[in-house]
């Protein structure tokens, strides 16, 4: 299967033998390859969608042309293009349709921009945001149950119009009275539904046994299925602004955990028009055993001309830690009646595990909390037993964010990849550790170096639109382990960061390592996509303190410059 994803370069190289000069040389910066040996280099040259050359100045003249495009990086510095490995892409395109709530800071401004919604809102229309945090609040509300605020406040600002935010997380909602309304969610109800939905699933109640509007985990469905359908018009706005989106910051390719039967086909008609400017690929969604079964008998699906890419499965088997829906050994430090959930049958994850051996597909697994962590490696480790012969298998655990250190030695043993957001370290280590304790949180939360030790492949990304798809942040948080204030001096449990060289093979090599693809990208050598990332300043060497103040200056894909900042 994989010689067909090498075709299009293979050709390229045979053509290079006999049509000189370059379409494409770059010089003038620092150019970091990734690479072993040659780390740096003084110039690259390009024909086509495929570096020819990547070397020093001296050997450049017999690319060199008339018609040649030279560019001067003018000092900058060149890396491979960066690769997202985990994020949702059409959710980060939605997330800048709808309403943006990543950046509040109480519950009082989450209901201020709704009030903003609702006056231009049609009557009856849904107001539908994400990216509320409630831990990441500097105010809290006076009311709280089990750490979620109520829904009054914002019943209140938006009566007639049904509303739903989906915490940051993307594993809670919160409603309105009227989106409860419409889907027939009172006290009453959900007495005959019980407090606990099923597997995976929470309504939260206030004293008297009403419905608080936070929706945990599955039961955000009760809400959801009511939400209407996105339109063909607005899934296209979202996808375009999804690939502006990641140009923008550098990001070339994108691993999409978790799409639908229609996002597929989406995806599918931006390829055939030409309009697919950034390199997918996909994990299907879990939650869709049709779908899934119809891919097994048919097999993955590799593409020749590296942009749209399906062989791997993704399986939602948790929660998250703000919501405390992360799977736990043991209970809550700060709930000490409740250890999280698992949201799909252990039993699932196997039967899935043993088909993704047998039908040639990638499983990767959701798993935040300790306890999910564990049975998901059991399970994996079960079916690696029962078919020895598969020895590249690189099934994936996404996220792996708390491991009990009895597992994390398992990672490089069983060959599992967890891939991993370091931005999350910066975004949640100050409140996680009310989740977790001290202990747990020294001993199992954000691993990196012990994975690494583990001989573990690290994938780096954001988990977009968990967190914003910027790089640059997560590579800051991977080196210094601080919040983007730079707090503490030294970073959290500073003995786990990654050294500068490994964040970078973690968002390029590595990552390209988590989709079969470190033949054809992740690095910048001959017969490689040229697919690459300017920056306006020097990643590997300049002070933390500057990392993130460093901008994306240009996006280069397939040899073609898809974005330059003005």
């Amino acid at each position: 299967m994989r010689a067909i994803v090498f075709t299009t370069c293979m050709l390229w190289l045979s053509a290079c033998s006999f049509k000189t000069p370059a379409d494409l040389i770059i010089k003038g910066g620092t150019i970091y390859t990734v690479e072993t040996e040659n780390a740096t280099v003084e110039a690259v040259a390009v024909i086509g969608d495929t570096i020819i050359y990547a070397g020093n100045l001296a050997g450049l003249s017999k690319y060199e042309g008339e018609q040649t495009k030279v560019i001067d990086l003018a000092g900058k510095t060149m890396t491979p293009g960066f690769i997202e490995g985990h994020g949702h892409f059409m959710g980060l395109g939605y997330n800048e349709l709808n309403l943006d709530l990543m950046n509040i800071t109480s519950y009082d401004e989450m209901v201020e921009k709704v009030k903003e919604a609702v006056a231009k809102a049609q009557p009856g229309q849904w107001i539908i945001g994400r990216g509320w945090h409630q831990d990441k609040w500097t105010t809290k509300p006076e009311k709280l149950i089990k750490g979620f605020q109520t829904h009054q406040l914002l019943s209140e600002v938006s009566p007639n119009n049904p509303v739903f935010l989906r915490h940051a997380s993307g594993h809670a909602g919160f409603a309105n009275a009227k989106a409860m309304q419409l889907a027939g969610v009172n006290q009453l109800s959900v007495e005959k539904l019980g407090k606990n939905l099923g597997e995976g699933g929470e309504i939260l109640l206030d004293e008297l046994g009403n419905p608080t509007g936070l929706f945990n985990e599955r039961a955000q469905s009760l809400i959801t299925q009511y939400i209407p359908d996105n339109t063909t018009e607005t899934d296209e706005q979202a996808l375009e602004l999804a690939i502006a989106a990641s140009l923008r910051n550098g990001i070339t390719s994108f691993h999409d955990a978790g799409v639908s039967r229609e996002n597929i086909e989406l995806f599918r008609k931006f390829k055939e028009a030409g309009k697919l400017n950034t390199r997918l690929y996909v994990m299907l969604t879990g939650f869709d055993s049709e779908l899934l079964y119809e891919w097994f008998r048919k097999g993955p699906e590799v593409d020749p001309l590296n942009l749209l890419t399906i062989r791997s499965i993704k399986l939602n088997c948790d929660g998250a830690l703000g919501s405390r829906g992360a799977w736990l050994l043991e209970p809550y430090s700060d709930r000490t009646d409740f250890s999280g959930m698992a949201t799909l049958s252990m039993d699932t994850v196997l039967k899935i595990s043993r088909e993704g051996l047998k039908y040639g597909f990638q499983i990767c697994s959701h798993a935040i909390g300790d306890r999910a962590n564990k049975e998901i490696l059991d399970r994996y480790e079960v079916a690696f037993t029962e078919n020895p012969a598969n020895k590249d298998h690189r099934y994936r655990i996404e996220h792996a964010q708390h491991l009990h250190p009895n597992d994390i030695a398992r990672f490089g043993k069983m060959g599992v990849i967890p891939a991993m957001q370091a931005i999350h370290l910066s975004s949640d280590r100050s409140w996680a550790i009310d989740r977790l304790g001290e202990k747990r949180i020294k001993e199992g939360a954000y691993m990196w170096q012990s994975l690494l030790k583990s001989g573990a492949v690290i994938v780096n990304g954001t988990d977009v639109p968990v967190e914003p798809i910027n790089p640059i942040a997560s590579f800051f948080a991977s080196v210094t382990r601080q919040t983007l204030k730079g707090e503490p001096e030294g970073g959290f449990e500073p003995e786990e960061k990654m050294t500068r060289q490994q964040a970078l093979r973690s968002y390029t090599l590595d990552a390209a390592y988590g989709a079969f693809e470190e033949k054809i990208k992740g690095s910048i050598k001959a017969g490689k996509l040229a697919d690459f990332v300017v920056f306006s300043k020097d990643l590997m060497t300049i002070p933390d303190a500057e990392i993130l103040s460093t901008e994306v200056s240009m996006t280069i894909l397939g040899g073609k410059v898809l974005y330059e900042k003005k």
